[in-house]
Order: structure tokens, then sequence, then C-alpha cells
């Protein structure tokens, strides 16, 4: 009798053991604590806002948004963990309105009940409509659940306003090369949930490669190490070794033939190829980097800044051009998308240049940071103000022909010039009407 309970513990923890292994390992080494997450310092550093308030138990609803694989979830899970809250989870794209319905009575009875105050982590919100985001206002007005919203999109623009304004937003940024490289190790050394309990040797090129080629994502950068891990046969020494040839087959991404200083020179040479309105360098060290391995959308925008700061309004067509280039590389892809990329690049080299967009900007965002005058005409505020002096009223430009003198700027900025055409392509065209800018 003791010998078949002895073996049912036995077969139970196996099946447990099983069980937890067909877990994907990203989900496996998932962080439960701020000491394991790696990461969005700008965020959750110990004097930031989002780590004072999850540590006082004092994080309302909000909004994380930031690229795959950068945390988002990871840190609503941890919140729950820190303020000891019920744990609740639905994808916008698979949930509708009775599912949120049901989640909200069943906080309602156990904060009522407990005392226990329910998360509610909802993934892809912006995919959710207006109608069902509505339905969620009175419930997080309330107070009844956490409402914690990840999106890879920006909420400002894909949401609806009146969610967006009852939340904090919290902006991620992709992981840099050293915390995927630290995720990695921390699961190839864990022998609990990670890769530690197999006879391991990883080349440091192998795990500079998979940060890379992970571009940020440290979910996709753990599955594709554990791929290499599990299909990788035992050498004579009975280890598994995980090489930079055996990491590119596992993340699909060829390892880049130049090293870092090299890419950004190439880069660099690219860019002032074009400022250079030289085609044949720009076409040149565009194809050394896509043949190099580097990802064509790095070049395109690339393309769509410099047609901006180094050709604008000289020629915007180049600025058109460029972005449809880029939408051609995300839609297309290589080898066909390389078709319209270069396109691009030969109409931005031999278009005319100016760089006074750049100077604008430059001009306009210091006289922004330093000055800060909020004077605003009265006629120019959204609700007008009516002066005796009819000369103070707004003046409608199209009741003259569409162009009539009057002070649009506060009193102190009210002689500034930002943008100033340059004599090159269409700007030389242009007439500036306003007074004191001819």
């Amino acid at each position: 009798m003791l010998y078949y309970i002895i073996m049912k513990i036995k077969l139970q923890k196996q099946n447990e053991f099983n069980l937890n292994k067909s877990v994907p390992l990203a989900e496996r080494m998932r962080p439960s604590n701020f000491n394991e997450f790696v990461g969005q310092e700008h965020i959750i550093g110990k004097n930031c806002l989002l780590r004072r308030a999850i540590e006082a138990n004092q994080l309302g609803s909000c909004i994380f948004y930031g690229p795959p694989g950068s945390g988002k979830t990871t840190l609503a899970h941890i919140v729950t963990n820190v303020m000891k809250g019920e744990f609740k989870k639905l994808s916008a794209v698979t949930s509708g309105v009775a599912d949120v319905k049901a989640i909200i009575q069943e906080a309602l009875a156990s904060k009522q009940m407990y005392g226990v105050q329910t998360f509610l982590l909802l993934d892809e919100c912006h995919r959710w409509s207006k109608a069902q985001s509505d339905y969620l206002l009175s419930a997080i007005e309330k107070g009844e659940i956490v409402f914690i919203g990840a999106t890879t999109e920006n909420p400002f623009t894909s949401m609806t306003r009146a969610i967006v304004s009852r939340c904090r937003i919290f902006e991620f940024k992709s992981l840099d090369d050293r915390d995927v490289i630290s995720a990695l190790k921390n699961a190839l050394n864990n022998k609990e949930k990670g890769l530690g309990s197999y006879p391991l040797e990883v080349d440091e090129s192998a795990l500079k490669h998979f940060a890379w080629a992970s571009s940020g994502d440290v979910r996709m950068a753990l599955n594709a190490i554990e791929l290499a891990v599990l299909t990788t046969p035992f050498n004579k020494d009975k280890k598994i070794v995980i090489t930079k040839e055996i990491a590119e087959q596992s993340i699909q991404k060829k390892a880049l033939s130049i090293d870092e200083t090299q890419y950004y020179d190439m880069l660099s040479a690219f860019c002032k190829s074009i400022r250079g309105s030289d085609t044949e360098a720009a076409l040149y060290y565009s194809q050394r980097m896509l043949i190099a391995g580097i990802d064509p959308l790095v070049i395109a925008r690339r393309l769509v800044a410099h047609s901006s700061e180094d050709i604008g309004m000289a020629d915007s067509n180049a600025l058109l051009l460029s972005v449809s280039a880029m939408h051609a590389i995300e839609k297309m892809g290589a080898p066909e998308g390389i078709i319209p990329l270069t396109h691009a690049i030969i109409y931005a080299c031999e278009a005319e240049k100016s760089n006074s967009v750049v100077v604008a900007l430059n001009y306009a965002k210091d006289d922004a940071q330093n000055i800060k005058d909020d004077n605003i005409p009265d006629y120019l505020k959204n609700h007008q103000v009516l002066n005796r002096n009819a000369n103070s009223r707004y003046k409608y430009p199209h009741d003259f022909d569409g162009y009539v003198e009057q002070q649009y700027m506060p009193n102190s900025l009210k002689d500034r010039v930002y943008y100033k055409p340059s004599k090159n392509g269409k700007e030389k065209t242009l007439i500036r009407k306003k007074f004191g800018k001819m």
C-alpha cells in the first residue's frame, strides 16, 4: 500500500513538472517583484512616481503603452502582488461588455465582503469600441476596480478620451541589449523555472545576437533561446552548446556582418550622403547595410527624418515619397519593398536642399521653453472676448480675400521670425505676406 502511495506522489510531481515545462519560458520567468524586473527605470526607478504610487498602495487606474515584450503585463502582475489585490485579465480582442460586467460584480462582492481591491488588466485595450470603453467609466470613477490598460498603440490617439482622461499614462520603452541579456542569463541560471537544469554552454556572441535580433522584446528573446536549447543535440561531452549560428536559426534573423561601430558609421555616412546630394554614395551605403542584415525600416525611418531636416520646404515631395517608401517596406517587406525605398533615396539625393524646417523648429522650441508667454490676444481665444475697441476683434481672413494683417503672437514675441525660406527649390517661390516677413 505504501508503495502505491509513494508512486502516486512521484507521478503527481512528474506531471506538475511536465506541465510547468510546457509553459513557455517567457511566461515561467515572468518577474513577480521589482527586484526581478528589468528595464523601464524611467518610470519604476526607486524615486519615480509609478514606483512610489505602487509601494504606497495609492495607484489608481492607468494605461501602460509601449512596444511588445517591454514589461507592460508583467508590471501589472507586480502591481497586484505588491498591493495585495485580486487580479483579473481580459483581452480586448476576445472579450466584451458581458465579461467586464461579470468582473465588476465580482469586484464589488470581494470589496464588500473581504475588503480586497480588484485589478483589471485589459490587454490591447485600444481595440475596444467606444461603447465597450464607456461601460468601464462608472466602475473606474467609483473605484470599484482599478483599471490597467496595456497597449502597443499611443492611447492619446487610439483610445476614447473619456477613458484616457481618467487614467495615468505611462510610456514603456524598448529594452536595451543589456537588459535583454540580463533576462536571458537569469533564465539560464534558474533551475526551478528556467533552463538551469540543462548542461548548457552559451556563447556570449549568441546572447548578444538574441538581444540584438529581438529589438528589445524580451519575450521574443526568451522564447528563441528556449527553442535553441530544446532543439540542439548534445555534443560528445554531453553538453548543449549554443553558438551564434544556432541563435540565428532560432530567432530567424541573420547576424550583422558588420560590428556596432561600423553600423553607426555607415548609417551616418548614408545620412550625410543624402544631405550632400551624392546619390551613388547613398545607394551604396544603403545596400551595404541591407546586405549586412540591417532592418530596411531603419534606413526608411532615417530617410523620412532627413527628408524634412535636409530637404524640407525646398521640395516637400521628398517627405511624401519617403513616407510612402516606409509604408511599402512595412507592407511588402524585402525584396519588393526595396525598390520603392531606392526610388525615394534617389529622389531625396537629387532634390534641392533646405534646412529651414529644422531651424524654425529649434527657434520656436527655444522660445516655448524659455519665454513661455501665454498671454494670448483675447480675439484668438476659444471664447472670443468682445472689446469696445472694434479693432481688437478677430478678423476672419476669408473675409479679406484669404489674408488680413493682425497680431497672432503674444506681445513679447510679436516680432519673432522662426521660418526663413531659403533660395532653393520651391521655397524661393514662397510669398510671405505677414507684416515684416516679405
